[in-house]
């Protein structure tokens, strides 16, 4: 973990003790470990445990009101993230070491927020991300891994990376994702553009990476549902091709588990000067 703690202290450095105006927007990276929670989004009337609320809960003590975070992202249940941006308004004027440090303190150890900084309120976490990248990962071996539980995807079945990546260059560019859509979405539209999506080995681990303007309701893991059936010889490419074109969700693999899924990036852009996001999740910086 040295190069993600190093890149950690050095966003640190960087932070100003000095305190704001009250007012001034914030923005700031959340890594979190999506398996004990139910999701980002707050759900005040199910009894429920989500990111969103005990991020705020730690923040009101910093602030001593309450406050709204707003997120890049609302990651589904199980979906965990490296780097999801929010922002919020400073009802208090407190500073940016103040709000990482402070909250930190108070928050579970499986949330962290590893920066904060002052934007213009121009900003809008989820309006002004230009892309979204999320990795998938599959732990591909004949036992199920003890020590990455909840944390990756397992298939026992040797997967054919080669025929997976080679599919997976189908989806780039504008296109129609129906088939990859899950039925509750409730997106206005279809249409979303992939700029990039790979498929690599690394010793066991097998990275579905894809980056995107923005995704449907469990698009990423319908994709690696039929990016796996691919692997295990069930699909073809050109069935996998035919699935994108054909647009019917249920000619498309199974939708693959919560637990392999990572938001790993956000992009914006670069006169925002938000500080640059390291390769992510740790568990693959041996593998990179």
């Amino acid at each position: 973990e040295h190069c993600s703690i190093v890149s950690t202290y050095r966003d640190m450095a960087r932070l100003s003790n000095q305190p704001l105006r009250v007012g001034q927007r914030m923005a700031a990276r959340v890594e979190y470990h999506g398996g004990h929670y139910h999701g980002w989004q707050a759900q005040p009337h199910l009894a429920v445990p989500t990111v969103q609320e005990a991020l705020e809960e730690a923040l009101e003590k910093i602030a001593g009101v309450p406050l709204r975070t707003v997120c890049a992202g609302r990651t589904d249940t199980g979906v965990h993230a490296f780097s999801q941006v929010i922002h919020f308004d400073d009802p208090v004027g407190r500073s940016p070491k103040a709000w990482v440090m402070g909250t930190n303190r108070h928050l579970p150890a499986d949330i962290r927020i590893h920066w904060a900084v002052p934007v213009g309120s121009d900003f809008h976490a989820r309006f002004s991300a230009t892309a979204r990248r999320y990795r998938y990962i599959i732990c591909n071996a004949d036992q199920r891994p003890a020590l990455l539980d909840g944390l990756v995807a397992w298939e026992r079945r040797s997967l054919d990376v080669a025929a997976m990546n080679e599919a997976a260059q189908c989806l780039l560019g504008e296109q129609d994702f129906s088939a990859f859509r899950a039925a509750h979405c409730q997106a206005s539209t279809p249409m979303r553009c992939i700029s990039a999506c790979s498929v690599e080995a690394r010793q066991q681990r097998i990275v579905i990476d894809v980056t995107a303007n923005a995704f449907l309701y469990h698009m990423v893991r319908n994709i690696a549902g039929s990016l796996i059936a691919v692997g295990i010889g069930s699909q073809s490419v050109d069935d996998f091709r035919a699935v994108l074109m054909g647009r019917d969700r249920g000619a498309a693999g199974d939708t693959a588990p919560a637990e392999g899924l990572y938001l790993v990036q956000v992009l914006y852009a670069d006169t925002f000067a938000l500080p640059s996001t390291p390769e992510g999740p740790t568990l693959l910086e041996g593998y990179l």
